[in-house]
């Protein structure tokens, strides 16, 4: 899947801008603070319907305007043309289009256009609670599996239920009927989550070997209460907790990514640039997973990409996603000359489109 044609209106700082970007490495250079992160959260926002910061859609129209519009025409691997759009007018519902027809529900677009970003902002994962790494999981699974977005929805309303509850009230024979929900919903996303992440791990490593040369070795691992004990056995146990506190305490709402390097923690042992090496090397083997499972080449976007990165470290990037297993790529960097450099040396077609201030031109 490739975008061909991108046009917005009003979005964040872009007034009004249309793109044909290459099938290939697209860079968009310029000085920070010139938008080129927004032409990138353009592109995430039509494949995941919301922004891939933590922003409300209302934060996304352009200061002084009442509404945005994104529009996307697409190419998928057999030539098929899709067309995307979102608009937003503020105090009104956003609404998706595939082909000129609405969704009733915006998850059912989710997985049409898959993409994969890199960004400053991931070194949250890694610094953050559980809750950011959760947030990346689901993001990853829900592009794959319907069934796992709707039970993750499904668990979230019951979860949200049964702590309404214990606030108030500790009736056995309603949280017998909230625990019987959340094991059902539950159990489906950690066998989900411990499939995906048994997917990810032996790519996570593979791919940190070829960016570091190999100097360490990295682990992914998924930690859950549910690993160990079933789900129902957890909540009988916890029962007289959770009444006590008010809120649930057991579930899948508190599982958790283990990342590490040379078998301790990568969180206090690595290195700036060891900890970013790891968070890009986790996006390329959520490419892998996505393209093996789908079929379709996800967008790859790459958001200041010399973020906590030296030249060498970028250089092996390039020269992997430049290679026939990746497809579309949208980089950013605020050095022209240095991006031009690292893409003629790896030998790989690309387009570069300069941004200053909203504007952007080739």
């Amino acid at each position: 899947m490739y975008l061909k044609k991108l046009s917005l209106i009003n979005f964040k700082n872009l007034a009004q801008e249309t793109i044909a970007p290459d099938e290939g490495i697209n860079c968009f250079v310029g000085d920070n603070g010139t938008c080129k992160t927004n032409i990138i959260d353009a592109v995430y926002y039509l494949s995941m319907c919301k922004s891939s910061l933590p922003m409300s859609d209302g934060q996304c129209v352009r200061h002084g305007e009442q509404f945005f519009v994104l529009d996307g025409e697409y190419v998928n691997r057999d030539g098929r043309h899709e067309q995307v759009s979102c608009s937003f007018t503020r105090g009104e519902k956003k609404v998706f289009k595939r082909n000129g027809k609405a969704y009733e529900r915006l998850s059912d677009h989710v997985g049409l256009i898959p993409a994969v970003i890199v960004s400053p902002s991931d070194s949250m994962l890694i610094s953050d609670a559980a809750e950011e790494r959760r947030r990346y999981l689901n993001g990853f699974i829900s592009q794959l599996d319907k069934e796992y977005l709707l039970a993750m929805m499904h668990y979230n309303a019951a979860l949200a239920e049964r702590n309404k509850l214990l606030k108030i009230s500790s009736d056995e024979q309603m949280l017998s009927i909230y625990d019987r929900q959340l094991v059902s919903y539950g159990s489906k996303v950690h066998e989900a989550r411990g499939r995906y992440v048994e997917r990810l791990a032996p790519a996570v490593a593979e791919y940190y070997g070829l960016l570091s040369g190999d100097r360490e070795k990295v682990e992914l691992r998924y930690r859950s209460e549910l690993n160990e004990t079933p789900f129902a056995d957890l909540l009988a146990a916890s029962r007289g907790r959770d009444i006590a506190n008010g809120f649930t305490t057991s579930g899948i709402h508190r599982d958790d990514l283990v990342f590490g390097i040379g078998g301790m923690p990568l969180r206090k042992y690595g290195s700036q640039g060891q900890q970013k090496s790891f968070i890009i090397a986790l996006k390329l083997a959520q490419y892998r997973v996505i393209l093996e499972q789908s079929g379709e080449k996800p967008i790859l976007l790459l958001d200041d990409l010399f973020d906590k990165l030296d030249e060498g470290r970028v250089r092996e990037l390039i020269r992997l996603v430049a290679s026939d297993g990746f497809g579309q790529i949208f980089i950013t960097d605020c050095n022209r000359e240095r991006m031009q450099r690292i893409l003629e040396s790896a030998g790989c077609p690309h387009r570069i489109f300069n941004v200053t201030y909203g504007r952007i031109t080739e």
